[in-house]
């Protein structure tokens, strides 16, 4: 087991100090909230990705609109031969 780069028995002696800072009743409310800021930083991590990518989308279309040649414009001044 790899957890965050330390082994199974590291972890383990991290949740045996935890139990004794804080005690058994407060564990898992702190364990509850640390889970909802994880929670709340993979949605906004999310939500951040997807508006980025959605402006990079934007902003590449109106390049490729742009990069479209538009159609020749008639030149006015010029009469049509007549045949």
């Amino acid at each position: 087991m790899n957890f965050f780069g330390i082994g199974g028995g590291e972890v383990i002696l991290v949740l045996i100090v935890a139990l004794i800072i804080w005690g058994p009743k407060r564990l898992p409310e702190i364990a509850r909230t640390l889970g909802k800021t994880v929670n709340m930083l993979k949605k906004s991590t999310y939500d951040l990705t997807s508006q980025i990518t959605r402006e990079l989308d934007t902003e590449n279309t109106k390049d490729k609109e742009k990069d479209v040649p538009s159609p020749p414009e008639a030149n006015r001044n010029v009469k049509p031969k007549k045949s």
